[in-house]
């Protein structure tokens, strides 16, 4: 059964003219004004507040959102991208008649929260702690999209970087040490060159062959302490990939499971495997990348420093071996 409808009056036509009129104005101001902000922790804000025509609300640098059951305004559970959130800063600083870049969403609201629901590389790198406090996995990092062949890339890439480092350091400090010793006469055991040179002054006196056996035995004995950790870090080079390479399996395995139990009509049931499969093939790279180059930079170190005291050792050879009148070879 049909109702009764009583058509609008020229007066209420008029009205809503006017309405639609002040909205279209209004959508066109940026407008600061006192108000107050409802803390996700149930507080009261109050602070200035600008309106972006009616695509956005900002207060104190930061997007919040608009109510309309409770016609409050609402701290967002979290902010959308870096870039975005710069934007927001900058207009809350501008002064009158700056001009500032500033990202709008004409759907007023639904481009926001989906910026505000997309996953972070925080989300998807997981947490140091976010496995350990789930009782989920015993490693950092267990919390991210990676899963545990993921935080084992991480951990992995994390113990290559840190021996890559000290490698640098250890032989910068080295190599000083080492290029001063060339200049001074004097051995002095804080550097390799320093400790060969030494075994050289204490035995002068012995012939040709029996002083190069005794600077090889030094050169020997030099040689660990100059390439240690360096064949490690090649190793995690290698095995990143392969470890993320593990992990894209292992999630394309996951992907098809719930295919099977699911079927293909709701993406969401294979996002999951989708997402590991692709995390863990990222992290490979991203720590395999690194420590090659880095393990390219330390090997090099290591050889130049190894190059300079096999290069003074032959040179004390051959100066001995003249000094005794005896030809080498």
């Amino acid at each position: 059964m049909g109702t009764a409808s009583q058509l609008a009056t020229i007066d209420e036509m008029e009205q809503l003219w006017f309405e639609l009129q002040r909205e279209m104005t209004e959508s066109g101001k940026v407008t600061k004004f006192p108000g107050t902000v409802t803390m996700l922790s149930g507080d009261q804000n109050n602070t200035d507040i600008i309106r972006v025509g009616a695509f956005a609300v900002i207060a104190d640098g930061e997007y919040i959102q608009y109510d309309v059951q409770s016609g409050a305004l609402i701290e967002l559970a979290r902010q959308p991208s870096g870039r975005y959130t710069t934007s927001a800063e900058n207009l809350q600083e501008a002064s009158p008649g700056d001009i500032i870049e500033f990202g709008i969403d004409p759907t007023r609201g639904g481009l926001l929260a989906l910026l505000i629901n997309a996953d972070t590389w925080g989300d998807r790198i997981g947490s140091p702690f976010g496995g350990i406090s789930k009782g989920e996995c015993y490693l950092p990092f267990c919390d991210g999209q990676g899963g545990v062949p993921g935080a084992v890339i991480i951990l992995v890439g994390i113990i290559g970087v840190l021996l890559s480092i000290e490698r640098l350091i250890t032989l910068s400090i080295t190599a000083t040490k080492v290029h001063s010793q060339r200049k001074n006469e004097t051995p002095s055991e804080d550097n390799p060159l320093g400790r060969v040179l030494k075994v050289y002054d204490e035995n002068r006196d012995v012939d040709v062959e029996t002083l190069e056996l005794k600077l090889g035995e030094a050169m020997l004995s030099e040689t660990p302490g100059l390439t240690r950790n360096i064949t490690l870090i090649q190793v995690i080079s290698v095995v990143a990939p392969l470890m993320g390479l593990l992990g894209t399996v292992i999630g394309m395995i996951t992907t098809f499971q719930a295919i099977t139990l699911f079927g293909t009509g709701d993406p969401k049931t294979m996002a999951g495997g989708i997402s590991q499969a692709l995390v863990t093939t990222v992290l490979g790279l991203v720590v395999a990348i690194p420590t090659t180059l880095l393990h390219s930079i330390v090997a090099n170190q290591s050889r130049s420093v190894i190059h300079v005291i096999e290069e003074q050792s032959a040179g004390i050879i051959a100066e001995h071996a003249e000094a005794a009148g005896k030809p080498l070879g």
